[in-house]
């Protein structure tokens, strides 16, 4: 197989028949083997029974038991593209199929991800102004100097995404997580309609969780195998602090200048300590739970229901 597509469908009802046109036409040109794999991601309208009647023979269903969340979906049909390259998109009609040819010959000049910029965005300044805020926080933390981070349609090579895991928004983090590996990122800009039908799966408590999970992306990038350092550099910063104060307290005790038993200080150093202690042992747990995770890659974010053939 060369091409995998996968598009993550939630209540896209009115959507899907024009995007599968418009992909099998794109790919049918492409003169290369591809697959198409949606993933209904507990749609709660008619977009299974839709995706089972514009089904061919290059079309796969993989069907939650209920909704998982975009990356939870994003990561069922990675597991299960067989393409040498995939292709992430939405399915709202928003990104537009004729990219993807664009995306294929970025990667083409020797990257290992293409990824999509709306430069031309057709969004309300609602969703613009909170993502121009996420594109910069996102440069900023993880170093990776692309214009949007937030566009879904991408190309990777299947090499790319062993190892990624994905949960709660960070489906958006993606190449910054591949980045972190030595893989080389190139950016393409790409058309961006408005929306067609439906309504928007952006909202406020999406925003909150997105930004929270950048920053738990960004702390994973840092030191998902060394989370002893940062929590043990603060155990013994804190047991420091406190050893020296202790220290001080005595010595200031012998030389008759305080009475530490009127005075709240050796209170302060006994918190720093048992503070510090704390920090060790979680650092301690940190390391034994990352041994767990990188030993043992059974559990997933999804159940799937069925997949239809």
């Amino acid at each position: 197989m060369d091409i995998s597509v996968i598009i993550p469908v939630y209540n896209e009802e009115k959507s899907i028949k024009q995007l599968f046109l418009e992909l099998k036409k794109t790919m049918s040109s492409l003169k290369k083997k591809y697959e198409i794999i949606f993933i209904n991601d507990g749609s709660t309208d008619s977009s299974l029974s839709i995706l089972k009647q514009v089904k061919d023979k290059h079309t796969k269903i993989i069907d939650f038991r209920k909704n998982f969340g975009q990356s939870a979906a994003m990561k069922a049909g990675f597991d299960y593209a067989k393409g040498d390259i995939i292709i992430a998109m939405d399915a709202d009609l928003q990104n537009n199929p004729k990219d993807i040819p664009k995306l294929i010959r970025k990667m083409e000049e020797g990257y290992d991800v293409a990824t999509g910029w709306r430069k031309h965005r057709k969004d309300s300044l609602s969703k613009k102004i909170p993502s121009m805020i996420a594109n910069l926080l996102h440069k900023r933390l993880t170093g990776l100097n692309i214009h949007d981070s937030g566009c879904s349609l991408k190309a990777y090579k299947k090499e790319c995404l062993k190892g990624i895991e994905l949960y709660g928004e960070t489906h958006r983090y993606i190449p910054a997580l591949i980045a972190q590996k030595g893989y080389k990122i190139g950016e393409v800009e790409v058309d961006h309609r408005p929306r067609k039908y439906g309504r928007t799966k952006y909202g406020t408590a999406r925003l909150i969780k997105g930004y929270l999970d950048l920053l738990g992306v960004e702390f994973w990038m840092r030191y998902a195998a060394r989370p002893l350092h940062v929590f043990g550099g603060l155990g013994v910063l804190f047991s420091g602090i406190g050893l020296i104060l202790g220290i001080t307290l005595g010595v200031l005790e012998i030389m008759g200048r305080i009475r530490s038993r009127q005075s709240s200080l050796p209170l302060l150093v006994m918190f720093l300590f048992i503070v510090g202690i704390q920090f060790l042992v979680l650092g301690i747990l940190g390391d034994i739970t990352i041994k767990m995770y990188y030993s043992d890659k059974r559990h997933k974010t999804y159940q799937i229901k069925e997949i239809i053939r």
